[in-house]
Formats: C-alpha cells, structure tokens, sequence
C-alpha cells in the first residue's frame, strides 16, 4: 500500500510540475520577458568581496532569453550544536544578473513596478526559480516585475575585522540596492515607472526587505522605492560586522583555505571559486540546526545600527507597508525527532544569551505544550513574527498584516500563490482554489500597484482589508472551511 502511494504522489507531482511548465510556457507568449540582464561586474578576483561595479559596456544587441546561472548556493545547518543539499542546476561566481517581465514595452503610461528578493536564508535561491510573468499576468497587466539575484553564503555576507579593512560587508546587499539603482535608472525602457517601484521578499528576502527600509539609517539617496512588502519577515540576530560570531566565521573561512598570514582577505580571494564553495557549504551545514550562517551584520554604513533599533525610532525608507506571516513558521526549521532541552535550545540560537537569560526565556514557553512545541514556537516568534510586529509599527497608519493560515500554513506555503511554477521540496500547493488564489493575491498586486490593498486590480471576495494599527490590531486572516470553501 504504501508503494503504490508513493508511486501515486510521484504521478501526481510529475503532473503538477508539468502543467506549471505549461502555464508558464504560454505565459511567455503574452509578456516581454528578458532573462538574464548583467547589471553589475563579476565579483570575481579582485572584485570578490567588494562593493558591485558597472559592467563593461558591450556593443550590439545582447540576448536575454536564457536564465541565468545561480549564484553558488549553500544549504541548511544541521548540527545539534551551534558549532537541502547544494541545487544541481548551473551555478558560478559570476552571477549578478535579473529578469525583467513587462505586459507592455508600449505602454502610454509607465507601470508600477514590483522587484522581487528572493529568499533562502541567504545562501540559497535564484532567479529561476520565480517566473514573474505569473505576477503580470495576476496583476492584470498593470505591473512590471523585475526578479534579481545577489551574492550568498560566504561569498555574499562574509563578515569580520578583515572584511571591514579591505572590502565591504554585506556584499549581497550591496548587491540589491545596485540592482534596485539598475530599475531606478532603466525600467522606463521596459514600460515601468521608477517612482512607483515596491520591493518584495519572501523569507530572507523579506529580511533583506528589512535592511533596505534602515539602509542609511532610512534616508537612502535617490529613494528607490515607495512601497515594501514581507512575506514570512525572516531577522535572525544582527550583530557588529567584527563582533565575536561574525570574527569566528571569518577565521574559520580562512582556516580551511588555509590563509592564515595578515593579509588572510587578499589570500581568500585568489582561491578558486570551486573550492571556496566546498568552504561555504562546510561552514553553512556545521551551524545550528535550521539557522544561516552567513547573515548580514551591522557595518556601520549601509546599516548602520541594528535594525530593530531603528525600526523602533521610525527611520525608515519607503512610505507604506504591507506584511505577511504564516501560521506554523518555526515548523520545518525545527528537527522533530530530538528531545529538547528547551533552555538549552534558547542558548543554541542565542548565542549571547547567559544560561540565565536562556532559562528564563524558556519559562515563558512553558505551557506551550511538549519540548517540541515550544522550541517550534521559539524559532516562530523570535525569528519572523516578532520582528514583523516591530517593523509594522514603523509605519504609523501606514501598513496592512495578513495570515496566511492554510493548514498546514508551513514557511514558504504562500509562495505557490504568487508563483504557481514554483517548486520546493517537500511543500506543495495545498489549496487550489481559483477564489482563495485571485483573493489572496490580489492584496499584494494591488498594493503594489495602487498602496492600498483594498483598490482592487480584480474583483475577488476579499472584505475590506484595515490599516495596521497597534491599539486594534487588526489583521487579514487567510484560510479554509472544513468543507474546502475559501474563509477570509
């Protein structure tokens, strides 16, 4: 029974998958599409660990109808202690490109445009993996979406002392707000208009969506959007680029590709591409279960003090908000075959947290049921509501919450809703239904496209949807009936 199950659901996603491929096949059809656009220098050589360049000027005109190469991707720490295998498809140091997809190059007005960070903990993830022509076709052609790629691993937020003194931190950052400079100065060709620009994320996307609203302590130069969305808000701790964690995995870096002299940062960037990435994907899975290693840090320039704490004095970029968060997040970054020491645990991902300190923060889970479910809820809300709360309050008036609550409504089950071609293992769809779909996602494309997620691009059962405040709390709850009607 048990065989012809499997075999079953093999069918059955073999179909899903290729009825995606269709769909997005004849998506292509309808929509200009330019894959793979160079909008900064190989970071490679000498350019590794630096600040993203202009990239040669090439004449003639250049094919953009391939995807590009990923960025070399990492994978999931999975060590008990705090001390997805690496994707198959073509991956290279030389990776900072994005997608454009436009309804219109002919537009008589410039469109609202959305660019999309994809997540991955920050050292996973592509821009293949999001075809944002399912976004202009959900918009009804009232959007253009540009889907970019960034640096990850240790090759994109490698911190440290030596890092600070001879390159820039938060490489991968650096590597988005060059991008969103790219739109600001050349969307108008693909039919969008650079003052109506909304950066969304999904996961460590969302996070980078966090660093862009307190880049430059919130008064970035041009503004370089008017509008942010989270999906699943993703703000593990943040520390001082050379703060103890962040110096450990530097020298660790350094240790395995043997640079050990004072010049260990111009050593690390003549090894081989190759062989740093056997170093990143070492250094990645040795760390504390569920968690990245490789986050961005505090580098006292384009952030410049944590960003809680200037979420909490209100310095933000962007004008308005719109947050998402799912019911069960914590759920697939917790292992469920392990007894847990709770304290413990705290004191695991919580690296600066005293033994006090973590037993005390383990007492107010108590009854939270089993060991399991609070550690479960300990990622969950340190880790992606929390923060959420805390960047809604920065915009006064000014932001929308929703849940997404689809049981099992793990991390990542929304992404199916805004890119129906999207795969990851191990999650599928779990509602398909036509009303749910246009209701949920047309708060976000509306949003983008008009800064209120109640100024419908198409109709949909969706009530009113109130602005976030912190007295009423109110937000927009997505789910199901027992009997498999859409609830909202």
């Amino acid at each position: 029974m048990a065989i012809t199950s499997l075999k079953t659901l093999h069918a059955s996603l073999f179909f899903l998958v290729s009825l995606r491929a269709v769909y997005s096949a004849l998506l292509v059809l309808q929509s200009s599409i330019f894959l793979g656009i160079r909008y900064a220098a190989a970071p490679t050589g000498n350019l590794r660990w630096r600040a993203p360049s202009p990239p040669s000027t090439v004449s003639g005109v250049q094919l953009a109808n391939i995807n590009p190469p990923q960025c070399y991707q990492g994978t999931f720490g999975a060590s008990l202690m705090n001390s997805l295998a690496a994707r198959d498809d073509e991956q290279s140091e030389d990776c900072l490109f994005l997608s454009v997809y436009s309804p219109t190059l002919n537009s008589t007005k410039p469109l609202p445009t959305i660019v999309w960070i994809h997540g991955g903990g920050y050292v996973i993830g592509s821009a293949r993996e999001y075809n944002g022509a399912e976004l202009v076709q959900e918009s009804n052609r009232e959007v253009v979406v540009v889907v970019i790629q960034y640096r990850l691993g240790v090759f994109g937020l490698l911190a440290g002392q030596q890092v600070k003194d001879g390159g820039a931190l938060n490489a991968g950052l650096l590597d988005q707000d060059f991008a969103l400079r790219w739109v600001n100065k050349n969307i108008r060709s693909f039919g969008g208009d650079p003052d109506k620009v909304t950066i969304w994320g999904q996961s460590a996307g969302a996070g980078s969506v966090i660093q862009h609203l307190v880049a430059h302590g919130g008064k970035t130069d041009p503004q370089l959007f008017r509008a942010a969305i989270t999906s699943s808000t993703f703000l593990p701790s943040q520390y001082e680029y050379n703060a103890r964690i962040p110096q450990i995995f530097f020298n660790d870096v350094a240790a395995q590709a043997e640079c050990t002299a004072a010049d260990a940062l111009e050593c690390l960037r003549g090894i081989d591409g190759a062989e740093l990435q056997e170093i990143n994907l070492n250094v990645i899975i040795a760390g504390f279960q569920g968690t990245f290693t490789f986050v961005p840090v505090i580098d006292e320039s384009f952030i410049m003090q944590s960003p809680t704490e200037l979420l909490a004095q209100g310095s933000v970029n962007g004008d308005v908000l719109l947050s998402m968060t799912n019911t069960n997040e914590g759920v697939i970054f917790v292992n469920h075959s392990v007894e847990y020491d709770v304290a413990q645990y705290v004191g695991e991902l919580f690296r600066l947290f005293s033994p006090e300190e973590s037993a005390a923060a383990a007492s107010i889970y108590e009854s939270l049921g089993s060991p399991l479910e609070q550690v479960t809820a300990i990622m969950k809300e340190s880790i992606f509501v929390c923060p959420t709360y805390r960047l809604l309050d920065a915009f006064p008036n000014a932001s929308y919450k929703g849940e997404y609550a689809v049981p099992p409504a793990l991390h990542s089950d929304d992404v199916f809703y805004y890119f129906p071609s999207f795969v990851f293992p191990g999650l599928l769809l779990e509602f398909n239904n036509t009303i749910f779909r246009t209701a949920f996602d047309q708060g976000f494309l509306s949003f983008a496209a008009h800064l209120d997620p109640n100024t419908k691009l198409l109709r949909s059962i969706t009530p009113a949807w109130p602005k976030w405040s912190e007295s009423t709390a109110q937000e927009m709850v997505f789910n199901r009936t027992e009997g498999g009607a859409p609830w909202i």
